[in-house]
């Protein structure tokens, strides 16, 4: 019996590269796919400068029911708000103005890598006890994680307050170094930097 396939696509089909900068990266390997067929790229994909993975990752993760021109929307205000602070702070900074950040992007990265976790706890039965094992976690998911968290305390947050103004409070409080999503992360370490001694647990 013949197995339904997932994809619309049979398996020799390539993934498409969208971006401009990563095809000049990958020349020598794109040139012995010429006759090899490739799968259309998908309606979002865009090979602008504005492109940003990250910044489609958060859009998909904000959209609720599939609105995501409302997603869209809300994560403009967000960086918009983001801007705006920080052009605030650096016009009344009295010291060295060039060392304040006012790209709400790069403030968005750093933000996500400094929530990023590199360890998880997971519950593994040994003799009827359960015991919680750090355990290693890959990096699609660590950003995911990253994220999920940025929302999570944006939305935990008072109801008086719209989303995009306490999304970038999180936002700029991660990107700093501190805030709950930081803590949330450095208490996670905690709890696998205590648990090491049941590490041996994830091989048994």
């Amino acid at each position: 019996s013949c197995m339904r396939l997932m994809s619309a696509y049979p398996k020799h089909y390539v993934e498409p590269i969208v971006q401009k900068d990563k095809q000049d990266e990958q020349k020598i390997e794109l040139s012995k796919l010429f006759h090899v067929p490739i799968k259309a790229a998908l309606n979002k994909s865009s090979d602008t400068v504005f492109h940003d993975e990250s910044k489609e990752k958060l859009l998909n993760y904000i959209t609720k029911k599939g609105n995501s021109a409302l997603a869209r929307s809300l994560l403009l205000k967000t960086l918009e708000i983001i801007k705006r602070t920080q052009t605030e702070h650096m016009n009344l900074a009295k010291g060295d103005k060039d060392k304040i950040n006012t790209n709400a992007e790069v403030l968005l990265k750093q933000a996500v890598e400094n929530c990023r976790p590199l360890l998880q706890v997971t519950a593994i039965k040994r003799g009827g006890v359960t015991y919680q094992v750090p355990v290693p976690i890959t990096t699609k998911r660590s950003y995911f994680l990253a994220m999920k968290w940025l929302l999570d305390a944006a939305r935990e947050k008072e109801r008086k307050v719209s989303l995009p103004e306490k999304l970038a409070w999180e936002i700029l409080d991660a990107a700093h170094g501190h805030g709950r999503v930081v803590k949330r992360k450095d208490d996670l370490h905690r709890q696998c930097e205590a648990n090491r001694a049941y590490a041996h647990y994830r091989w048994s």
